[in-house]
């Protein structure tokens, strides 16, 4: 979502526009200079997580009580997200060297655990999963909304953007021996978006490093889904193994069809080219995209940096929050030292925690081995490959074929056991990783990949089985939810779950 911070209630004017404009230009200046004049803070590699969580009720549908819930967890590491069937954890940065990642994992198991009794006491229970599978139309009301002005501002810039409903269009992988599924609907809000839970990987990273490790991110990208899809059922269809990439380009577009056919770009995006700076992205953003929440603070950023202080950039910031590239760049003020990040993005939420490491692990390892590659695989690739990629892997998962330089087309399990996963052991033994988490994570995925089996194909399973005993489509997402909740509470990796029969 957009960056934590609220807006004004009040609606904006043509003249906010224009100076929210020349604001967000001024920041970009500054941010030049920054990079220019070596501002940035890089003590160490910082890692961060963030999970967005859904609430559900009794009988597993969303549960719309996220303000009960966060009042009484009581604790900022949890905050709202853009449903009142959502709430989001943003787990406090560390470093990723040494057992970190081992701690992060118990970390992340005691604040769920905090979470899942809070949500108990308000007769709700946490289902950490890419997209709700128990989701109806009913729940797209822009009522639904939390009840905070900035999402509500946000709903209507969008629509006012495209001057019509938003359109759910897509065609499925078809569960095996059935016929492709197809979903077409129609939504009044952009609460779709709220049905999109990810998990998002953070990597704090010096200047003169990020376009090495955005690269490597894009690199990475369609591996990374078709080996962690969990997102395979939306509004009682089967679309693709993670069908949160195309839910979520379709819930927030600002554009109708003419400016699509134009080529104007998409506010979910990929990226159309390899970068040399950081500076790229931002400057795409500026460039292309109108500003959403037009809101301006007093801060002059120049001037801010002439007197020795790290500029907020806050309109920089907001505009960047509201373009939802699926590997974002980051830039942040902690304690009064300006920092850059890389934020991944296309991870959903779940199956479970110790999955959830192993995704991070992974991540972290293969991206810090391709960026110190002597020659760059996005050197030998190109970028609509890499694109291509990301497609295939959320559309067919394990099934997908992926394109990698020196090999061609490779199913994403044989990539990750001939190639990344050596990769990432390589790349974690580079950034100082203890052994043990190592072994214990990266061995979780090579597992995944022996048994091709992730969440999304389990709940695939689930449901036709279920349905093979003559339930129909509701009563078996209904069934396979509540086993999943279950399974995902007992901690053991999804590669090891078994399908009832």
């Amino acid at each position: 979502m957009v960056m934590g911070m609220d807006l004004a209630a009040q609606p904006f004017n043509t003249l906010d526009r224009g100076r929210y404009r020349r604001k967000v230009q001024r920041c970009l200046d500054t941010l030049a200079r920054m990079l220019t004049d070596g501002s940035f803070s890089f003590p160490r590699k910082n890692i961060g997580l963030e999970v967005e969580l859904n609430l559900v009720d009794r009988e597993l549908r969303p549960s719309m009580t996220n303000t009960a819930v966060l009042e009484a967890l009581d604790d900022p590491s949890f905050t709202t997200e853009l449903g009142q069937h959502n709430i989001e954890l943003n787990v406090p940065p560390r470093p990723l060297a040494g057992d970190s990642a081992l701690q992060l994992e118990d970390d992340l198991r005691a604040y769920l655990d905090t979470a899942a009794a809070k949500a108990r006491d308000t007769g709700s229970s946490l289902a950490m999963i890419g997209i709700l599978p128990t989701l109806k139309h009913e729940h797209f009301d822009q009522k639904w909304l939390t009840n905070k002005a900035r999402y509500a501002t946000l709903n209507d810039q969008i629509f006012a953007a495209r001057g019509e409903r938003t359109v759910l269009a897509m065609e499925g992988a078809p569960l095996p021996g059935q016929q492709p599924e197809r979903l077409r609907s129609y939504a009044e809000s952009i609460l779709p978006e709220a049905a999109c839970t990810s998990v998002q990987l953070h990597l704090q990273v010096a200047p003169e490093e990020f376009a090495a490790h955005w690269n490597a991110a894009q690199c990475l990208a369609g591996l990374q889904i078709a080996l962690a899809s969990n997102s395979p059922f939306l509004l009682g269809k089967a679309l693709w193994h993670e069908t949160r990439i195309p839910l979520f380009l379709q819930a927030t577009d600002t554009r109708p069809e003419e400016l699509k056919n134009q080529g104007v770009r998409p506010r979910v995006w990929f990226g159309e080219r390899w970068i040399t700076s950081i500076f790229d992205l931002f400057e795409e953003n500026v460039r292309y995209f109108p500003g959403l929440l037009p809101e301006t603070d007093a801060e002059d950023p120049i001037e801010a940096l002439d007197a020795g202080q790290a500029p907020k950039l806050t309109e920089l910031r907001m505009h960047n929050g509201t373009i939802w590239r699926w590997n974002r760049p980051v830039y942040d003020v902690v304690d009064g030292l300006p920092h850059l990040r890389v934020e991944n993005r296309v991870l959903p939420a779940g199956p479970t925690v110790v999955d959830t490491v192993a995704n991070a692990a992974f991540f972290y390892g293969a991206q810090r081995a391709l960026a110190d590659a002597e020659r760059p695989v996005w050197s030998q690739m190109s970028f609509q490959a890499a694109e291509e990629n990301l497609y295939a892997g959320a559309r067919r998962g394990f099934d997908a074929q992926l394109y990698w330089p020196g090999i061609g087309w490779i199913p994403p399990d044989e990539l990750a056991l001939r190639v990344l996963l050596p990769l990432a052991h390589e790349g974690l033994r580079r950034s100082d990783v203890s052994d043990e988490a190592r072994e214990r994570y990266l061995g979780i995925i090579e597992r995944r990949c022996l048994a091709r089996r992730n969440g999304a194909t389990w709940q695939r399973d689930c449901v036709l089985r279920a349905q093979a005993r003559g339930m129909d489509r509701e009563a078996a997402l209904s069934l396979m939810l509540g086993r999943y909740l279950e399974l995902s509470e007992s901690g053991e990796p999804v590669h090891t779950w078994p399908v009832a029969d």
